[in-house]
């Protein structure tokens, strides 16, 4: 197989053969997965009862990147990939680099505690293709959308080259259906021909950098729902701490109404923290290694669900609110090392965190009850 790291070697371009697309739909599945911690970093720093309009804005986004993961991992599994997100390898080291991204014009990504420093963050990452510089031959790309887009153009090519029954394998077992995952914009679909896999892509694509010149999603003409705003610029209201008007254009400042935005109403954090920085305080020390243990069991749930069993994401997205709980306990607390600071999740996950996790995935797996058409019962289910 060609690693991403050797692909991204030789900067960034349209997959030319199905093994070079499945790698490209791997690091698409790092590059959404590489936004959760810090988006949730930023949301579960703040105060609890404090900045609700950025809090829900934040939490929906978040909620979001998960549905994106899952869409990816059905269009790797459709194109007769396997997604790998239960190891270690599959997580970054923060500061981190977004996956065949341009190292000149795509700043490293920091853990960040809610700050306009985070908002700028959060901002680089969903920037708009129309909106960032043009990649240079040679390098990465310089918006995700450039990426997505990028595969698309592979996946339409490899089609044309090979027809479509050798590009999608049929394996509808490994598809996560709108049945296994309720998420609160857009809707999870199976991938099993270019045409699911195309609006996969455009259903990740604008819903983080909006319709071509135009501030808002798709969710509205695909799902029927309610039309809303963009990833970037929902974060945008965040940091001008003002609303976007309903003819605004993604080059106009938001013309709304003001946003009530207080930056002081979050726990300051040290966010290139470590879980070693924390053993001078007991305490501290373990609920970081349990907060890195939990969300080894997070990614171990998620591996299940893209491997067959998509029912297991019921058990992923309690985990996520355990994750939740646990975090905003970790930031009550000073930070052992950095006075004034506050401790932090450090999603530092090796080996022994998912060792560690397995026999209890395996057990609650078991007892959940997981079949097509059976009613979850997750009373059972310990952590």
């Amino acid at each position: 197989m060609i690693t991403a790291t050797a692909l991204d070697a030789q900067g960034f371009g349209i997959p030319q053969t199905i093994e070079e697309l499945r790698t490209y739909l791997q690091g698409a599945l790092e590059v959404e997965h590489l936004t959760i911690p810090v988006y949730m970093t930023g949301l579960y720093s703040l105060h609890p009862g404090t900045n609700r309009t950025a809090y829900f804005a934040i939490r929906s986004v978040l909620m979001e990147e998960m549905l994106h993961m899952t869409l990816v991992a059905n269009l790797l599994n459709a194109v007769g990939g396997k997604p790998e997100v239960g190891r270690k390898e599959f997580v970054a080291t923060y500061p981190a680099k977004l996956p065949f991204s341009s190292d000149e014009d795509v700043p490293l990504i920091h853990l960040q505690h809610f700050s306009p420093a985070a908002l700028r963050t959060f901002l680089r990452i969903e920037l708009p293709r129309e909106l960032a510089p043009h990649p240079r031959p040679g390098e990465g790309w310089t918006s995700i959308g450039q990426f997505y887009d990028a595969i698309r153009q592979g996946l339409v090519k490899l089609v044309e080259d090979h027809g479509e029954a050798a590009v999608f394998p049929q394996r509808p077992e490994r598809q996560v259906g709108p049945e296994d995952f309720y998420n609160s914009g857009g809707e999870v679909f199976p991938v099993h021909d270019l045409k699911s896999a195309e609006l996969a892509v455009r259903v990740i694509s604008e819903q983080g950098e909006g319709l071509d010149d135009q501030i808002w999603t798709s969710d509205d003409l695909i799902f029927g729902e309610q039309r809303q705003l963009a990833h970037y610029f929902r974060f945008n209201e965040i940091y001008t701490g003002r609303g976007y008007g309903p003819h605004d254009t993604p080059k106009d400042p938001p013309s709304g109404p003001l946003l009530d935005v207080t930056w002081d109403d979050a726990y300051p954090i040290h966010g290139d923290s470590k879980v070693a920085d924390y053993k001078k305080n007991k305490e501290v020390y373990e609920q970081a290694v349990a907060f890195n243990t939990r969300y080894a069991a997070l990614l171990s749930y998620l591996q299940q669900a893209f491997d067959g069993m998509p029912r297991a994401m019921a058990l992923a997205i309690p985990t996520m609110l355990e994750l939740r709980d646990r975090s905003e306990q970790l930031y009550r607390n000073p930070h052992p090392k950095c006075p004034g600071l506050f401790a932090s999740p450090t999603f530092e996950l090796e080996k022994p965190q998912f060792d560690a996790v397995q026999e209890t995935v395996e057990e609650n797996l078991r007892l959940a009850g997981l079949e097509a058409g059976e009613p979850i019962d997750l009373s059972a289910v310990s952590n």
